[in-house]
This record gives structure tokens, C-alpha cells and sequence, in this order.
């Protein structure tokens, strides 16, 4: 005991050791012409400290000289550089950089009304999936199935309205028409290195968008060093048992990197505030394979390979389970810069992705009556090429074109055992049709421009047309009878387009954007036929005919900073039209199990008329240079105008409130969410009102030595028995009441070493 104590005073003394000979480093930037550039990123390599130049192109960060930064800019190419005192550095000129939607360092870079969220928080616990990680940005929501699937609502807006990609392009679309698989499973959360957001339709770069865009970025090497590094991660939870593991390794050279990443989580079921047992197990195992090439200086070329698979998963708000979830993605990125005075880049990306994926009620009472085994499988494949065009020093013009090709299939097998409470001799066996081999084609193409009005605004404008086409491979001959006993293939041309215009001064920034979005309507809503896909327990029947949906989006923000506080609000205004719902059709008697109630199916239709409407504020206080405050506040005001009735699953009234105390080598964070009752509910989707709460979240951390670092927490301290308004089990699932509770006390531990 006595020597552990001995070593570990030792280990401190030399880390402490290592930070006396930090000192403050002052230095300046500039471009070619010798003009200074305001928010250029400089971060420590293999460090999280990091700062940014003022409006004179200065900076200054604790460091020891001779220690290398990486240096970042929406419109200069990164660079790495040894520190030294007093400094002067040139940074070259490049074009936007397309392989992420946003880049933070230039306010009049950023795409209109967007927000930027970095991990770059200590972690205390382990998310679940990436879902996890929207949980404290104003204007979301997570809508969840259990403690495994799990999924972003923005606003208003939920599913296909919102354009969730991955490095900005790939896809990996879920199987089930439940939703038990979206895109936020397949991914590894601590892979993601931050989350980009366009809050509506503000571009037309980046595919079909209604309702916003959401880009899944992961971590880059760019700021790794030459040579071996990596990452050793393990966590543990109290309730629920909760284990996580994670490690990535990367080999880099100069025009060379190779990177490997896996995670193993291991969930047991939860407890709520009251003690009461909520399923929610399950296991996973991810991997990844990264390989990068520099062929010149000019030009970059990378492939991705993920797999993901997901065990024995249970779905607390879904009338059936998950034995297995399976998934592959493979991407290829290729960029060309600076091709000539007027073209600046050319960029390429493909990529294809599968999901396998079953769902049974083997583990559930009705099992005994009929048993249900349903396997699913969707394939997509895509990509996208832009040209990026600088005609002149203030003229940014991206042209390109990019596809998303869909296919889903697969049957559900009954094997019904007992009919009007008696046991048959022989089980009787049905297959039906859940996807009735369906698929959809969206090929688009788009123009956008940058124009830089001064040195302090930019004026932006786009516009894009998608044609789509659908068809319907293997149909029912009940839904072919609904639709007249033919259904010819669909084609459609969307036309969408933007404009929108930021002005920065000094620490001031105002953006007023307008957007025009067309989604097309998805499979689900086209070809499902007399399936219960958990909206509520009709069973649902899709509509081949239906028209686009139509978002005519306004926003205006404004943000300021001051010495000490840090302020900002935003207000939108949706109209929506040929808004896309279902309604209970009395003229569709129940498929299946027509002595249950309600007796007749919902149809999917246009119903004309929508409108959502709210604001995001936020407002931090810098006490110190280690003490903050931070606070948000977030509503979203929907109604359907055709059924005089509010729209369904809105988040309610939500606001975050924090206080950090952060230091370079240990921190400390109170946090509360306060949500209040959810009283505006769609009577039509069987909503009911939702109970206001709060809860109180303790974390702390320290790094005793370079790269480790040690975090807990203790979440929901108070105990607090509670469910989110989007978090709700189904009547026709018969659990918890139709509600999902969220977890009680919960103690977390979370080590890190990186190397």
C-alpha cells in the first residue's frame, strides 16, 4: 500500500513538473497579403486546450514553447506549427472545405441559421448511441424505443423530414418499419467528434432537406501527430449494469494514415425513479476501418468500412424484440484542390450500406397465440459530386449532383397457434407482406453561391431540383385492390431553394434566411400495408399517390458576446403544405386480428395545411476564466390547420441551466433540464398529457497525468420519476402503462487514456 501511494505521488509530482514550464504563447496571424484573420482555431496537439485569434488576428494559449498546434479555418488550408513566443504566422488561402457541412472558425462561412456541437465535453458516462448526444441542444428531442434505438426530433420535425447523414453524405437507413434501427445505432458514439445542424431548409447541398440537416462528423487525423496514437476508453453504470468499452489505434505519415476503431456495450435492463424494472437490455459490437491516402499535396482519397451488431435488444415501447440488428456501411471520399484560378476543388463520394434486421414476439405473452418473426433488409447507395468555382476573390459557386437509391424488403411469418381461445392441431402459417419489395430514387441536382457583400456579410443563395421515382415491386392483392388493381411506378421533380444573409460586426452577428423545402413522401408512407409501425395501434396502410410535402421556412437570429456574457436568440416560422399524416379511414376494416379495437386501419393522406412556429435562446455568464453559467431555453408551436388540432410529438417548453467550474486538469458541472408539461396534444394521434419535470445532474473529472483522464457522475440526483413526451409504449405493447420512464439515480464512471 505504501509503495502504490509512493508511486502515485511520484506520477504527480512529475505531471505537475510538466506544467510549471508552461507559459502564456502571444502570437499573430495573417494571410498572404498580410492582412490579420479573426477566429482562426489553434489547438494543442493531442491536447483539448485550444483558443481562437480576436478581430486582430491575435491569440495567446498556455503551452511550453516548442509545443506543436494545429491551426484551422473555413477558408485556409490547416496547417501545423511549433510554438514559440511573440510569433507571426501566414496562412494560405483555400476554398470552402466540403467535406463537413460547417466549420466553426468563420462565422461568415457558416450555412444560415446552423449551430455546431462539439464533443469536446469530459466525458462522465457513456452514451448509448449517438441520440444521446442531442439531449442538451436547444429545439430537441429524443424519441426512443428503448434504451437501444433511439433518434433525434427537431422542432417539429421528426423521421424523414429530417436529413440525417453521416461525414457528410453516407447513409444507413433503418429496415424495420418500427424504427427499431435508425441511423444513430450503426454508429459508434465516441467516434463522432462533433454534430453539424442546419436548423431548416438553409441549403441545397447536402440532399433532399425539409426540415434541417444533420451531419454526423468523425474524427479526422489532421491533428494527430506522425506516427502511432490512439484511444482506451471504459465506462460503468450503476443502473442497469452498465459496461462500455472502446479503443482506437491510428498510424499516420505524411501522405499515409490508417485507422481502426472498436466498441463493445453491454446494457442491462434499468430501474425508474419509482424502482420499477423498465427493459431496455441489449449488446453490441461496433468496428471500423479507415484507410486515407495523400497522392499530392492537393489531393485526398479515403475509404471507410463499418460494421455493426446489435444483440438480444429490448424495445420497452414496441410490441416486439430484436434478436439481432446488423449492419455494413462502405464509403469512398475523393478531393482534388486548387485545379485552376477558377476551379478551386472537385469533390466525389459513394458509398453503400445494408441492414439486417429481426424482429420477433417470442419473448413476449401474446407469443403463445401467435408467434411473429419478422426479418427486414434495406439497401442504399448513393453518393455525390460537387464542383466548387471562385470566379472571383468574393464569389464562392458550388455545383454538383448527388442520388440516394432505397430498397426495402422483407415478409412477416405468423404462425398462429390458438383461434377463438382454442389450441388448433396444427399451427396455421401466413406470410405477409411488410415492405412488398418496394423502392425509391432520388437523384438531385443543386447550385449554390457564396457571396461575400463586404468584409462583414455574406449573401447566400440556392436552389435544387430532385427527381425522384418509386416502385412498387411485389405488392398484396389487397393493396392493389385499394388502388384500383394497378400501381403504375411514380415520378416526381421537386424544386427547392434558399436565400439567406449574415452580417458580422466586431462581436455581433445577424442572419435572416429563407427556405423552401420539398420532401418526397417515404416508403413507409407509400407502401406499408396493414402494419402497425407504433404511431398508436391502428394498423397503417400507405398511399402510392401521395403529393411532396412543402416547408416555407423564415428565421431570423442574432447573437452577441460581450467581455463576460455571451447572448443569442432565434425565431422561425414554418408553412407547411400537402402536409403528409394519417387519418382513420372507416372505409379499411383491420387486417389482422379484426376483433381487436379500433376496428379499421389509418391511411396515409395529404391533409393540406400546417404551420410551426417558436424561438431558442441562450444566455452565458464567463464569471472567471474557469467559473461559467450557462443557460438555454427552447419551444416549438405546431398546429394542423386542416384538423384544427396541434401537431403531434412536439417537445415542450425545454430549458438547460449549468454551472462549470473547469480547470485544465480537473472539472466540476451541476447541470438541470426543466421541461414543462406538455399540454398542446394531437387528439387524432392519441397523445395524451404529458406531466412537467426537472432533474439535477452532478459530474466531475481530473487528469492526473497526460493523456488520462478519470470522470463521474451522479445523473438524475434526486431520483425523480419521470418520461419524456416523445417517449411513450404504445397501448397495443401493453407495458409501463403506455409510457417509457426514463432511468432513477444513476452512478457512472468513465476512464480515458490516450496516447
Amino acid at each position: 500500500m505504501k509503495i502504490n501511494c509512493m508511486l502515485c505521488l511520484a506520477l504527480l509530482l512529475c505531471g505537475l513538473a510538466g506544467y510549471t514550464q508552461e507559459l502564456e504563447i502571444h502570437g499573430i496571424i495573417e494571410d498572404e497579403h498580410g492582412q490579420v484573420i479573426e477566429n482562426i482555431i489553434v489547438k494543442l496537439i493531442d491536447q483539448e486546450r485550444f483558443t481562437s485569434t480576436d478581430q486582430n488576428g491575435q491569440f495567446v494559449i498556455l503551452a511550453k514553447e516548442g509545443s506543436e498546434a494545429s491551426l484551422s479555418h473555413l477558408s485556409y488550408r490547416p496547417q501545423t506549427v511549433v510554438l514559440s513566443n511573440h510569433m507571426q504566422i501566414v496562412m494560405q488561402e483555400q476554398a470552402f472545405d466540403l467535406d463537413n457541412i460547417i466549420v466553426t472558425a468563420d462565422p461568415l462561412g457558416n450555412l444560415a441559421q446552423s449551430r455546431i456541437v462539439y464533443d469536446d465535453v469530459k466525458a462522465v458516462t457513456q452514451p448509448r448511441n449517438v441520440s444521446d448526444l442531442f439531449k442538451d441542444i436547444p429545439g430537441f428531442g429524443i424519441q426512443k424505443r428503448g434504451a437501444y434505438a433511439s433518434e433525434p426530433v427537431f422542432r417539429a420535425f421528426k423521421y424523414e423530414q429530417l436529413n440525417v447523414q453521416y461525414d457528410g453524405g453516407m447513409k444507413i437507413l433503418n429496415a424495420c418499419p418500427n424504427r427499431m434501427d435508425p441511423i444513430t445505432t450503426h454508429v459508434i458514439p465516441e467516434e463522432i467528434e462533433r454534430i453539424e445542424i442546419v436548423k431548416g431548409p438553409f441549403t441545397v447541398r447536402f440532399g433532399q432537406n425539409f426540415g434541417g440537416i444533420i451531419n454526423m462528423v468523425s474524427k479526422t487525423p489532421e491533428s494527430k501527430k506522425d506516427g502511432i496514437s490512439g484511444t482506451v476508453e471504459t465506462g460503468y453504470e450503476t443502473n442497469g449494469n452498465n459496461f462500455t468499452g472502446r479503443g482506437a489505434v491510428m498510424f499516420k505519415k505524411e501522405r499515409f494514415d490508417v485507422e481502426l476503431n472498436g466498441s463493445y456495450r453491454n446494457y442491462d435492463d434499468y430501474t425508474d425513479g419509482n424502482g420499477e424494472e423498465v427493459p431496455s437490455s441489449f449488446t453490441s459490437t461496433d468496428y471500423s476501418v479507415k484507410l486515407g491516402i495523400n497522392p499530392t499535396d492537393e489531393q485526398r482519397f479515403r475509404l471507410t468500412w463499418r460494421q455493426s451488431f446489435g444483440r438480444d435488444i429490448k424495445h420497452a415501447g414496441l410490441p416486439m424484440d430484436s434478436p439481432y440488428d446488423n449492419s455494413y456501411l462502405m464509403g469512398l471520399d475523393y478531393k482534388i484542390r486548387n485545379i485552376s484560378n477558377t476551379i478551386s476543388s472537385i469533390m466525389f463520394k459513394g458509398f453503400y450500406s445494408n441492414v439486417d434486421h429481426l424482429m420477433t414476439n417470442e419473448e413476449r405473452p401474446n407469443f403463445m397465440m401467435t408467434g411473429a418473426s419478422s426479418n427486414v433488409f434495406v439497401t442504399t447507395w448513393g453518393g455525390k459530386a460537387e464542383m466548387t468555382l471562385n470566379p472571383g476573390d468574393r464569389l464562392s459557386l458550388f455545383l454538383g449532383l448527388d442520388a440516394n437509391i432505397i430498397a426495402r424488403e422483407g415478409d412477416r411469418i405468423r404462425t398462429i397457434k390458438i383461434v377463438n381461445g382454442n389450441m388448433l392441431p396444427e399451427p396455421i402459417i401466413k406470410v405477409d407482406k411488410i415492405w412488398q419489395d418496394s423502392e425509391l430514387n432520388d437523384v438531385g441536382l443543386f447550385a449554390e453561391s457564396k457571396i461575400r457583400t463586404s468584409d462583414r456579410s455574406v449573401f447566400t443563395a440556392g436552389i435544387r431540383t430532385d427527381f425522384i421515382s418509386t416502385a412498387i415491386n411485389d405488392p398484396e392483392q389487397d393493396f392493389l385492390d385499394l388502388y384500383g388493381g394497378e400501381i403504375d411506378d411514380q415520378q416526381e421533380a421537386n424544386f427547392s431553394g434558399n436565400i439567406s444573409y449574415v452580417y458580422s460586426l466586431n462581436k455581433t452577428m445577424l442572419q435572416l434566411s429563407f427556405g423552401h423545402g420539398v420532401r418526397t413522401a417515404a416508403i413507409v408512407e407509400r407502401y406499408i400495408n396493414h402494419f402497425n409501425i407504433n404511431a398508436d395501434p391502428y394498423e397503417y396502410v400507405g398511399n402510392p399517390y401521395l403529393n411532396p410535402e412543402k416547408n416555407s421556412q423564415f428565421e431570423i437570429s442574432v447573437n452577441q458576446k460581450f467581455e463576460k456574457i455571451d447572448l443569442g436568440a432565434t425565431i422561425f416560422y414554418s408553412f407547411l403544405t400537402d402536409y403528409i399524416t394519417a387519418v382513420a379511414d372507416e372505409s379499411l376494416p383491420r387486417k389482422f386480428m379484426p376483433m381487436l379495437e379500433p376496428k379499421f386501419a389509418k391511411r396515409f393522406i395529404n391533409v393540406g395545411k400546417a404551420k410551426q412556429a417558436g424561438f431558442e435562446l441562450y444566455f452565458n455568464v464567463h464569471f472567471t476564466e474557469d467559473i461559467s453559467f450557462l443557460s438555454d431555453l427552447a419551444y416549438t408551436y405546431g398546429q394542423n390547420q386542416e384538423l384544427d388540432e396541434p401537431l403531434p410529438q412536439i417537445v415542450p417548453l425545454t430549458g438547460h441551466l449549468s454551472l462549470n467550474y473547469d480547470k485544465e486538469n480537473y472539472w466540476v458541472n451541476l447541470k438541470s433540464r426543466l421541461v414543462a408539461e406538455q399540454n398542446r396534444i394531437s387528439t387524432s394521434f392519441r397523445e395524451t398529457v404529458t406531466p412537467g419535470f426537472t432533474t439535477f445532474d452532478l459530474s466531475a473529472g481530473v487528469k492526473p497525468f497526460k493523456g488520462f483522464s478519470v470522470g463521474a457522475a451522479v445523473l438524475n440526483i434526486f431520483d425523480t420519476d419521470y418520461y419524456e413526451h416523445l417517449n411513450f409504449s404504445y397501448r397495443n405493447s401493453d407495458l409501463l402503462s403506455g409510457r417509457i420512464y426514463e432511468p432513477g439515480r444513476n452512478f457512472t464512471l468513465y476512464i480515458t487514456y490516450s496516447f
